[in-house]
């Protein structure tokens, strides 16, 4: 961690965005605006699930109520750091806190991919599985893929961060980003490198990769089930369902791969700032509202919720 000159390296400097001062001005209120709905409209879905007597028995809800949670740690772990240096604009963070950031957002990103793979098992098994969902989709089952989703998340980038934290830095320390990307720190590192590139791309690519197999392949046997059932209401049900979970993954994962597993994904770029600022704000805002803006139970689980709370209602 040391410069060209024998002095250590204490901090980055992230050049954020570009353009003048109306431009950053337009982004910290958009910022602030997403922000602060991604929070209202995951905070409503959690409080819906855990004290609606309904949902808060259901597989789908449970795992929606922690995705919520997931969605709210995510959108925390880059955001406010872009909304300070937006009103700063000077963007120096330290090394240690750069790391921390790399670590946490990235493992908040791996388990976000193994909840979309968990809600994809769950469709699958209610779909294809229905005589047995009940009791393979137990609240134990649920607790379980739940702590496995976090567990394997942080874990999946345990060893690349420290890796990369491992090498020597020859300067400049100016990170071309809106956040500390292992790409970007990469680039700043002093040769030889030696496997760590690879290693990196080897973790971030079995995580992505993995998953995305798995996603598809459950919502393709789910599909194939769907156009074989002869009850057009439950197909059309079932179907809707399904059709706003494809589109939360397919926003999530097109945004990441465009990123992080296309050839020269990592060249940093005002596009790929864009396609950053798209997966790490936006998507955390618009996954609620795909959830639940036309799902009946959830609407009808407010309404129950709001005439709970004018009659003193009872938590689940």
């Amino acid at each position: 961690m040391e410069l060209a000159n024998g002095t250590t390296v204490q901090e980055f400097v992230l050049l954020g965005f570009g353009g003048g001062h109306k431009k950053h001005f337009l982004l910290l209120i958009l910022l602030s605006v997403l922000y602060t709905l991604t929070f209202v409209e995951n905070l409503t879905i959690i409080t819906i699930v855990r004290l609606d007597a309904h949902l808060c028995q259901l597989p789908m809800y449970i795992l929606l109520s922690h995705f919520s949670w997931l969605e709210m740690c995510y959108v925390s772990a880059t955001v406010p750091r872009m909304l300070f240096d937006l009103v700063v604009h000077h963007g120096i963070i330290s090394f240690q806190a750069c790391f921390l950031q790399f670590y946490i957002f990235f493992s908040l990103g791996a388990t976000e991919c193994f909840f979309l793979s968990a809600m994809a098992l769950d469709r699958y098994l209610a779909i294809c599985r229905p005589l047995r969902y009940s009791q393979i989709m137990s609240q134990d089952t649920c607790s379980a893929l739940v702590a496995a989703c976090w567990a394997f998340g942080f874990l999946s980038n345990f060893v690349p961060v420290i890796l990369i934290s491992k090498l020597s830095f020859c300067g400049p320390n100016i990170i071309d980003h809106v956040l500390c990307d292992p790409g970007p720190i990469l680039s700043l590192a002093c040769p030889p490198l030696g496997n760590i590139p690879l290693i990196n791309q080897i973790f971030v690519s079995a995580v992505v990769l993995g998953n995305v197999f798995f996603v598809a392949l459950s919502y393709g046997i789910v599909i194939f089930t769907l156009m074989k059932t002869s009850s057009q209401g439950s197909r059309r049900k079932a179907f809707s369902t399904v059709s706003f979970h494809l589109v939360v993954v397919t926003l999530f994962y097109g945004s990441v791969a465009g990123v992080y597993i296309s050839p020269g994904g990592e060249s940093q770029s005002e596009v790929t700032k864009a396609v950053t600022l798209f997966y790490a704000a936006v998507t955390p805002f618009l996954n609620p509202l795909i959830y639940c803006l036309r799902n009946n139970q959830v609407r009808e689980a407010l309404g129950r919720l709001l005439r709970k709370m004018r009659n003193g209602g009872a938590e689940c």
